[in-house]
């Protein structure tokens, strides 16, 4: 079922996907002329590690700030869940004053990221960075800063431009620390090539799930890219109940590729410093007669001949910069295959916009 114009329009989901561009237009903006961000690195200086902290979409919205954050300051950084903060402080306790933590919440209301941050600074005395895209939020109160990036929010439960801004907000923080203006005079670049593109992608995503039903769903990206395949995994199991899973394309021959059948959809995040070695995995996919999707800046001839759908960006930027663009479509994946069938994207199954715990 090809979905109407006034389908799509009634959706906030489909609407906050497609404001992207204008909206990391609006945060790169704010972030760049923010006296908190220079304060943040400023009390930041002396510390040798950086640890992201979120749940769910912002656990992997973490583990992709943190590859970013490592790639373009050459500092050590990590992700962590928010769980693990509480059930197993001693993971950051060795490390002491020489951690700087970022917690990462879309509202601001999630209780484990509260908790955490909380812990955090109060009994660790590690110095708390939050970032939110709702004012006057809990975390807020429990951080020692909070960048808020309210043009962000989203009234959607599954979350989209809420993890691409974030996300670019991180990075854009990274390279500042890093002194990359290149890297950081192409980022509001990258937003305006792909604004105009996403209704572009949109058909083509469509298209393709109209043609294609699958039972299993795979995503596969290896470095700073694992991160936006498990994001990717999460869009199609919020947006369409479908089973999928995640691994590093590498790892992939290592046993779960006895998966692999033409009912079999695996999307390729194909990184350009290692696009030789993820492309050999990419055919030998295909030619186990799985249905082959490939997100990639440029593609070869191989990547074609390998590939039933291809989605090339054609950016002239550095590859950390194309994470949040990969991810918008998986976004669009999950959105028009839980049209296809028959679920309505913004009312997800089970899913509440924000996991509040007993506060006992």
């Amino acid at each position: 079922m090809i979905t109407s114009e006034k389908q799509r329009t009634a959706s906030h989901t489909w609407n906050e996907i497609l404001s992207q561009g204008t909206v990391w237009r609006s945060v790169l903006e704010e972030v760049r002329d923010s006296r908190l961000v220079e304060t943040i690195l400023e009390e930041s200086r002396s510390k040798r590690e950086w640890v992201f902290i979120g749940c769910g979409t912002s656990f992997y919205l973490a583990e992709a700030a943190a590859n970013s954050w490592a790639l373009l300051t050459g500092q050590p950084a990590r992700a962590i869940p928010a769980s693990d903060v509480l059930l197993f402080p001693k993971l950051l306790q060795a490390q002491g004053a020489g951690v700087q933590a970022v917690v990462i919440s879309r509202s601001g209301l999630t209780s484990e990221a509260v908790r955490a941050a909380t812990v955090l600074r109060q009994e660790l005395q590690i110095p708390t960075a939050g970032i939110t895209c709702a004012q006057d939020s809990e975390l807020a109160a429990a951080c020692d800063h909070t960048i808020v990036l309210r043009t962000a929010d989203e009234q959607s439960m599954v979350m989209t431009r809420s993890f691409t801004s974030m996300l670019l907000s991180l990075q854009a923080l990274a390279a500042r620390r890093a002194g990359d203006a290149k890297f950081i005079d192409s980022l509001p670049a990258m937003a305006e090539r792909l604004a105009p593109r996403i209704r572009t992608l949109a058909d083509e995503i469509e298209a393709f799930t109209e043609e294609n039903d699958f039972a299993d769903y795979v995503f596969l990206g290896q470095g700073p890219f694992h991160g936006i395949a498990r994001e990717g995994a999460l869009k199609i199991m919020e947006m369409s109940c479908s089973y999928s899973q995640v691994f590093h394309p590498l790892e992939f021959r290592h046993g779960p590729k006895s998966i692999v059948s033409p009912a079999t959809c695996l999307t390729f995040f194909l990184s350009e410093s290692a696009q030789k070695a993820e492309a050999e995995v990419l055919a030998e996919m295909k030619a186990l007669e799985g249905v082959t999707v490939a997100i990639c800046n440029h593609a070869s001839a191989e990547i074609r001949d390998s590939s039933d759908l291809v989605i090339e960006l054609d950016m002239a930027a550095n590859e950390v910069a194309l994470l949040a663009p990969f991810t918008v479509p998986c976004q669009l994946l999950g959105f028009f295959t839980g049209f296809r069938k028959g679920l309505n994207p913004d009312q997800p199954k089970n899913l509440s916009r924000v996991v509040i715990l007993d506060q006992r």
